[in-house]
């Protein structure tokens, strides 16, 4: 018997473009309108490409949740507190926790920690940036729990489109 190889796909998306309010806490930053737009697209991208995450994990920031609710509204969201400043390391730790029946994970956070994570993952030579409202699709073959590196297959971003 052959073990069936899966194939699994990680969209990482960075929160669209945030308000800078003075007086609020960084944690509450909304998304401007531009930043509004930009997440309803990245939902519209994403449907185009046949993309739907069967979980996304997300930053609790007041930014990050808008963002991903925008884009996903239908989305079975898990708001996690680690990722609101964590670094690529980190957010392959919880990447790697992920329940084994997840097929398409999205996870939606903060620079530079999503950027980071990224080009740790594709091993990529340029770097197309990764600006508000970004995201890249990534694949890999086998679990997540020992997902290491894949291939990019798409980058996205606002200003390009």
């Amino acid at each position: 018997m052959g073990g069936e190889v899966t194939t699994r796909t990680l969209i990482v998306l960075r929160h669209a473009k945030a308000a800078h309010v003075h007086g609020l806490a960084d944690r509450e930053r909304p998304l401007t309108g531009r930043g509004e737009r930009d997440a309803r697209r990245v939902g519209e991208t994403l449907t185009g490409m046949d993309l739907h995450p069967d979980l996304v994990l997300c930053s609790p920031s007041e930014r990050t949740r808008q963002t991903a609710r925008l884009a996903l509204p239908d989305a079975d969201i898990t708001f996690d507190p680690a990722i609101y400043e964590a670094y690529s390391d980190e957010l392959l730790t919880l990447i790697r926790r992920s329940d084994p029946e997840v097929r398409t994970l999205m996870l939606v956070g903060h620079n530079p920690g999503v950027h980071e994570l990224v080009l740790d993952l594709t091993a990529r030579e340029d770097d197309p940036g990764f600006p508000p409202g970004a995201f890249a699709v990534i694949e890999t073959e086998g679990e997540w729990a020992e997902f290491e590196a894949g291939r990019g297959v798409a980058h996205w971003s606002p200003k390009e489109h």
